[in-house]
């Protein structure tokens, strides 16, 4: 049986939102919806990006907030509130730094346009290249794996 092939994805939340995920052990994308999440597959590795510090306020982030590993199969809802039951996955985050995605942007294929930069993020979640993963992911655990 042919090994599949690792993919690598892109969720764009809130740094508060990615912390509460890491300390949850959870990934939740696009607003709870279960259809990004079905995208990835055990193995799969995610990278968390945050344009702001906290949800519906004005402060930027503008890094890099976390890095994890796909564990099961599973996509399951989880009742929040009354009116909030979202669709998550279990993720195994690894110990990383948050850095900043300015020093980067150059060099990262997914972004076509330099000017416009944040374009992509705008879809809250998709798929990037071997050669972008490995560019975030060497700069966001190199003081844990050095």
């Amino acid at each position: 049986m042919k090994e599949r092939n690792l993919k690598y994805w892109i969720v764009v939340a809130s740094k508060d939102h990615v912390k509460n995920g890491i300390a949850e052990g959870i990934a939740q994308a696009c607003h709870g919806k279960s259809s990004p999440l079905k995208r990835m597959k055990k193995g799969d590795f995610v990278i968390y990006y945050s344009g702001k510090q906290t949800l519906g306020m004005p402060d930027k982030c503008q890094e890099f907030t976390a890095l994890g590993k796909v564990i099961d199969d599973e996509v399951y809802q989880f009742h929040v509130s009354e009116d909030f039951c979202p669709s998550r996955r279990n993720i195994e985050f690894l110990p990383c730094e948050d850095i900043s995605i300015l020093p980067l942007i150059e060099d990262l294929n997914f972004i076509q346009n330099k000017k416009s930069w944040g374009y992509p993020f705008r879809f809250g979640f998709f798929e990037i290249n071997n050669h972008d993963f490995e560019l975030i992911s060497s700069r966001m655990l190199k003081h844990h794996y050095a």
